[in-house]
């Protein structure tokens, strides 16, 4: 396992994290905040981000259950990470956060979230997005 940086768009928070499954756990969520937020998120173990930065600038925000806790930078507004409500020992880390990692990748799996696993017992994968660079692009 690797630590990885991170931070925000403007910087004002900064973090180390260590991926539980390196980027084999990249996933989207179709449930109504990540079909706006429109994050690809990459887990971790609860206790695996260390702040080095601009912890004081993160805001929560919570709806529905308030199980699962979403970040976000209170100067800039990006989403950073979230407690999961599917599993609250783990986080969920905005794969654009992360230094040297893209979004843009070959293949993500969207999960169902508008299903929760924690509502109906298990995890559904409702599609899988895909990213073809245009031609003549590297």
């Amino acid at each position: 396992m690797t630590a990885l940086q991170g931070q925000c768009h403007c910087g004002a928070v900064k973090f180390t994290v260590t991926l539980s499954e390196g980027l084999s756990s990249v996933r989207r969520c179709d449930c109504s905040l990540c079909v706006r937020r429109g994050a690809v998120a990459v887990s971790a173990a609860g206790d695996n981000i260390r702040y080095t930065a601009g912890q004081n600038n993160l805001t929560l925000y919570q709806f529905n259950t308030k199980v699962a806790e979403h970040y976000f930078c209170k100067t800039c507004g990006i989403y950073t990470h979230h407690k999961r409500r599917s599993n609250p020992d783990e986080i969920g880390v905005n794969l654009a956060c992360l230094d040297g990692q893209t979004p843009f990748l070959p293949e993500v799996i969207v999960t169902d979230g508008q299903n929760h696993p924690s509502d109906i017992g298990q995890n559904h994968i409702v599609g899988i997005l895909r990213y073809e660079p245009a031609e003549g692009v590297e």
